[in-house]
């Protein structure tokens, strides 16, 4: 078992309670044991077990059959396992019938073999865990919020979505802080679709994903004769926002030239097309996103301290990266798995609890995106009902965490797993930070996007 089972042990002869115990810690179980029913019936109260293992026959006016009862009453996910004295069988074989309304796991006859003992306890472990796990899972997914595609349950996504719904009334610019695959984009929809420009136009214009000579033009547009193959009068996304929101992500890759005419846009709304002076103005709301450190970067000089001060006018909203929040992560799951039914016209009904241990010790440098694109592989592996350990990609089945604990073994693995892995494991070093993860790597920051995007950590 990959989680300890507590396991309750009622044996009116302690010393047997006590061996019965000592067997079942050597499998990793963590043991209470007691000698009457009274006894059991308090413990179950206070701590309901996984599995409790109970004499049928106990000293005292509460019998095992009383302990299986309040057991299935208090907790159902438990699972009791009788022993009985030779003779006795038929008593322990009415506690196991489909037709009993506490029914038992199994049952034993003295004198017990420890070793049956100990698997009949693994295996009833198991189940109470996964029913346990089950329940928890719909729990979570009954409680948890949808906010214009943000899904979640956890204390540290609620806390910016109450920020989000204050800013999105104002008109000031805001700057969205978070790391790659976090969902900067979702939430600066949501900051439009909850302001009073909803309804008007939503463009996007990612700073690190156009070449530095065409940014101007993306952004405010061109003239005819410009330049080479300026052919005709071209909006920019400026002029094609009006009335709207312009949300800018990567902003931290915006090259300091464009920086200054940004803040003048933003100061005054005034923009000139490239190849003319002649100002235009526009009513459009500015979302910036980053997921660099713009105060590091203005220290450096590589971003303006204007521009900075501008965008952080109001703060910044600060989305936590997916580790920091792990109790989404069984939402966030189900939910992909939902959208995956749609789009292949399965019937997926979710992920066996070994798969949502490792999916919750997984560290997820990508994030929100990169567990979103793990889910949509799973769901095209999958074969039956539920995704199996066996349907996840191969870095997730062999370790429970994106940094192994000794050098990976990646002989049969493809050469683009191996890239995606290597780039995964140096983007989590530097905290989502992509131009230190480039620069360790060796290549380009463009060149890094460009591969996050091919790999889905995007």
């Amino acid at each position: 078992m990959s989680q300890t089972a507590f396991v309750l042990i009622v044996e009116d002869e302690e010393a047997h309670g006590e061996a019965i115990a000592e067997a079942l810690k050597r499998a990793d179980c963590a043991c209470n044991v007691v000698t009457n029913g009274k006894d059991a019936i308090e413990s179950i109260r206070k701590r309901p077990p996984d599995v409790i293992i109970t004499d049928y026959k106990l000293g005292g006016d509460v019998n095992g059959m009383d302990v299986l009862r309040e057991a299935k009453t208090a907790s159902p996910d438990t699972e009791v396992i009788l022993i009985t004295a030779y003779g006795s069988e038929t008593l322990a074989r009415e506690a196991l019938s489909q037709d009993s309304q506490h029914r038992a796991y199994d049952y034993l006859v003295k004198p017990i073999d420890i070793d049956v003992l100990r698997d009949k306890v693994q295996r009833a472990a198991k189940q109470a865990l996964a029913a346990s796990e089950a329940k928890l899972l719909r729990e979570q997914t009954e409680s948890a919020f949808d906010f214009c595609g943000i899904i979640g349950s956890s204390d540290a996504i609620m806390r910016e979505i109450k920020r989000l719904q204050k800013v999105a009334r104002s008109k000031s610019t805001v700057l969205i802080v978070g790391e790659t695959g976090t969902g900067k984009e979702l939430f600066a929809q949501a900051i439009h679709q909850n302001s009073p420009r909803a309804g008007k136009p939503f463009r996007v214009l990612n700073c690190a994903a156009v070449s530095e000579n065409l940014l101007e033009s993306e952004l405010f547009g061109h003239v005819k004769g410009a330049f080479t193959g300026a052919i005709i009068d071209r909006k920019g996304l400026v002029e094609s926002a009006d009335g709207g929101t312009l949300f800018l992500d990567e902003i931290g890759d915006m090259p300091l030239a464009m920086q200054a005419k940004l803040l003048r846009t933003l100061e005054a709304g005034e923009v000139m097309r490239v190849g003319t002076n002649e100002a235009q103005y526009f009513d459009v709301r500015f979302v910036a996103a980053t997921n660099r450190d713009l105060a590091e970067m203005v220290r450096e000089k590589t971003f303006r301290e204007d521009l900075f001060y501008r965008l952080h006018a109001q703060g910044a909203l600060r989305i936590p990266p997916l580790r920091q929040r792990h109790e989404d992560i069984p939402v966030l799951v189900q939910r992909f798995i939902e959208v995956a039914n749609r789009e292949n016209e399965t019937a997926l009904e979710g992920v066996a609890p070994e798969v949502m241990r490792k999916l919750m010790n997984y560290e997820w440098p990508g994030n929100v995106r990169e567990l979103r694109n793990v889910v949509q592989q799973m769901c095209l592996e999958a074969d039956g009902p539920t995704i199996q350990v066996d349907d996840m990609p191969m870095p997730l089945q062999t370790s429970t965490d994106i940094v192994p604990a000794g050098p990976p073994n990646m002989a049969g693995m493809k050469m683009a797993d191996v890239e995606r892995l290597h780039i995964m494991n140096t983007l989590r070093m530097f905290g989502g930070n992509r131009e230190k993860t480039a620069a360790a790597l060796g290549i380009g920051a463009r060149t890094l996007y460009r591969k996050l995007r091919d790999y889905g950590l995007r």
